[in-house]
């Protein structure tokens, strides 16, 4: 697909760094709109004040009774890595401060997405007083009812947008409801879970509960914090930023779970060097294996353990079933190119401008990447739909939706169900990803309502790829000091992108390995500068081709680790013949 390379704009006038600051690195701030050293926030104390969170003073008392009295909590959790950080979190730090808390993760092939009137059945064996959810229950409106019906008290923590009606909990921490004011809009379940344990933490030791005991430091948590806030694709805000590599600074240490540390080891990762794509690309799909093909119970109890031999039995697992997901993922993929090349896949112009596919045989554990995939190959919204398990009742297509910028999922799904009564039967999400059922019998009907709803809102130039990069280096920056001075300048991800360059190169060697990974020696024209680079999942009918010597490249710098041995390696992202 034909790519828009565009180079990030940047004006140093206006931005007041130290003197000491790397020329490249400011330049590359600038370009994401930081002026001053105070937008790098870095430090604990910087962070937004959690009293701003709407309810969590009325969340922090039920809990505060919940520990003094002795009542059992019980955490409800989602099955994804934001959802099992945040449910081990929730675990510790409530135990930490001397409560009786434990937790139950729906499985999603069973009970599906958020709290359930059936979970709350399944939550009776517990005898909970006090039910806890996090990253999830904003939607929850029946499931609360019914654990209220059943005599318990239900505080909801989470962070996904809030639809026209508010469960009816006894309190709701979530700081993307209706009149909170707290400004990181941005923050993660896990994020959220562990600004109201802060707050639970004060609180007790305002009433003196910690007098006769040990009040618990609960940045110890902060590894959970990073993992599931860099897994989940929030925006990486100055507040999450902050928790980020507070997080990261810990596991550098070699402070931080054991369960991490086995998911590190597992990964081939080194944790003394670890960035916020390690988590992100390494760690979390480990995790996320778990909820998506088996139990995410195997992964929270991965993060709950404290024996070291029994973590890496946990990550091995994981690391089987993270294996097996790439298989079946790698097989549907194959299938859905297979179908879009019957609408003449290589025709930009014929392919739906909203995607859905589906076939009988897909995972529904898996779709959510399958989407993620397609979308990046399209640049198009893609929904990538599975068989639904509903025994009773008609059958029904579980989807799992990906957006591109100009589209809102979440409202998009929500103005088809208004003009389409009775398509969707529930749906919530975000702005770039949402989850959604509908009846299957009207998955054609869907198809072209989706498709339309698209075109309303989006142009034809919307639809080309763009890749934004940092502008062209010169042949004495391409150094391991300056991979280094931007691994440090994160943590980068989410709307605060790590940064990349494009250049134009010879391509000195090149190479298959590993069937589809392009490994190859490149030179800057006018230079005698050799670079080892790889381009990875590359399309293997094209490349390599020993007829093209000369590309445009987008890349990143990259410090590769190998037998002990660190050479600057360039990361390509795209390239094109020159």
């Amino acid at each position: 697909m034909p790519v828009n390379i565009i180079r990030r704009t940047y004006d140093l006038s206006t931005c007041c760094f130290t003197p000491e600051m790397d020329p490249l690195l400011a330049r590359i701030y600038s370009a994401r709109g930081v002026k001053t050293q105070d937008e790098l926030p870095r430090q604990l104390q910087q962070l937004s004040d959690y009293r701003q969170l709407r309810d969590i003073d009325k969340a922090a008392d039920i809990l505060a009774e919940a520990i003094i009295n002795q009542q059992r909590m019980l955490i409800v959790g989602d099955f994804d890595c934001d959802g099992a950080t945040s449910s081990a979190l929730a675990v510790l730090a409530l135990r930490s401060m001397g409560g009786h808390a434990d937790f139950l993760v729906p499985n999603r092939f069973d009970y599906g997405y958020g709290l359930t009137p059936e979970i709350v059945e399944a939550a009776l064996p517990f005898q909970p007083d006090v039910l806890i959810t996090v990253d999830n229950g904003i939607s929850s409106l029946t499931g609360v009812i019914a654990a209220k019906n059943r005599g318990m008290k239900v505080v909801v923590t989470d962070h996904h947008l809030a639809g026209r009606e508010l469960p009816e909990a006894d309190a709701i921490v979530n700081p993307n409801q209706p009149d909170c004011p707290f400004p990181g809009k941005n923050t993660a379940g896990v994020g959220v879970i562990f600004y109201l344990m802060c707050a639970l933490r004060t609180l007790l030791r305002s009433r003196g509960y910690f007098q006769d005991k040990t009040e618990p430091n609960l940045a110890e948590l902060l590894d959970l914090v990073a993992l599931g806030t860099v897994a989940d694709v929030v925006k990486l805000d100055s507040n999450n930023r902050i928790l980020v590599f507070q997080g990261l600074a810990r596991i550098r240490s070699g402070r931080c779970r054991p369960g991490i540390t086995a998911l590190i080891e597992v990964s081939g990762r080194n944790a003394e060097k670890l960035v916020a794509s390690d988590l992100g690309f390494a760690l979390g799909p480990r995790l996320n294996a778990a909820g998506r093909l088996d139990d995410m119970s195997i992964g929270i109890e991965l993060l709950l353990c404290d024996d070291i031999n029994r973590a890496r039995e946990l990550a091995v697992e994981l690391d089987g079933l993270n294996r097996d997901r790439k298989a079946i993922e790698g097989s549907m993929q194959s299938q859905a190119m297979a179908e879009l090349e019957k609408i003449r896949f290589n025709q930009q112009t014929d392919l739906p401008w909203g995607v859905s596919l589906f076939q009988e045989s897909w995972h529904q554990g898996v779709v959510g990447i399958l989407a993620s995939r397609v979308k990046e190959k399209l640049n198009r919204p893609v929904i990538a739909f599975a068989e639904a398990d509903n025994p009773v009742g008609e059958p029904e297509l579980k989807g799992s939706a990906r957006s591109i910028q100009g589209l809102h999922m979440r409202d998009a799904l929500d103005s088809i169900a208004r003009d389409n009564p009775g398509l969707i039967i529930k749906f919530g999400g975000h702005a770039m990803a949402a989850g959604l059922s509908i009846p299957k019998a009207k998955f054609n009907e869907f198809q072209t309502a989706f498709d339309l709803e698209v075109r309303k809102q989006l142009t034809a130039e919307d639809l080309q790829a763009e890749m934004h990069t940092d502008g062209e280096l010169m042949p004495g920056q391409v150094t391991m000091a300056t991979a280094y001075t931007l691994r440090e300048g994160g943590p980068w991800g989410q709307s605060f992108p790590e940064p990349c360059f494009d250049g134009q190169f010879q391509i000195i060697q090149q190479k298959l390995v590993g069937e589809k990974h392009l490994k190859m020696v490149l030179k800057i024209p006018g230079s005698e500068l050799w670079l080892d680079a790889i381009a990875f999942n590359i399309d293997n009918r094209v490349w390599p081709d020993p007829n093209i010597r000369q590309i445009k490249a987008v890349y990143k710098l990259d410090i590769n680790e190998f037998r002990g041995q660190h050479n600057l390696q360039l990361m390509v992202e795209h390239f094109e013949p020159a």
